[in-house]
């Protein structure tokens, strides 16, 4: 993999929107798409990604977490630079908000997501 050009992991887990992926490509991005969390903290782990854009899927079964998107923040806490931006459905913002208290989310994107705004944090993200 081409260190120099930045890496986008998207982590689709439920969709129901767009694939993103040819947006992160024509911001010069190279994409990776991953359908699940344990394949996504696999790619983490080895390419330490630029950004990282993701599903908060609330799971009131769980009993210790609201979301596998905890364990993904456990990982990217320890990566600098790499920027995370979330997607969430409104209803849930109360629970997104407890995770924001103990990790740090570069940006949260409420549906239904606009592509321009996307395409703003992306480079936000780039730059930062």
């Amino acid at each position: 993999m081409n260190a120099s050009i930045p890496l986008v992991l998207s982590i689709v887990e439920l969709g129901g929107y767009p694939n993103y992926a040819p947006l992160y490509e024509r911001l010069g991005c190279r994409a990776v798409v991953e359908n699940s969390m344990r394949k996504a903290l696999a790619t983490v782990k080895q390419y330490a990604p630029k950004v990282v854009v993701a599903e908060f899927n609330f799971q009131s079964d769980f009993r210790d977490r609201t979301s596998s998107l905890e364990s993904l923040m456990a990982v990217v806490q320890r990566l600098p630079g790499t920027r995370v931006i979330v997607f969430y459905e409104q209803e849930y913002a109360d629970q997104l908000a407890k995770l924001q208290a103990r990790f740090a989310l570069f940006r949260v994107m409420a549906y239904p997501i606009a592509e321009e705004q996307l395409a703003a944090n992306v480079r936000a993200a780039l730059v930062e």
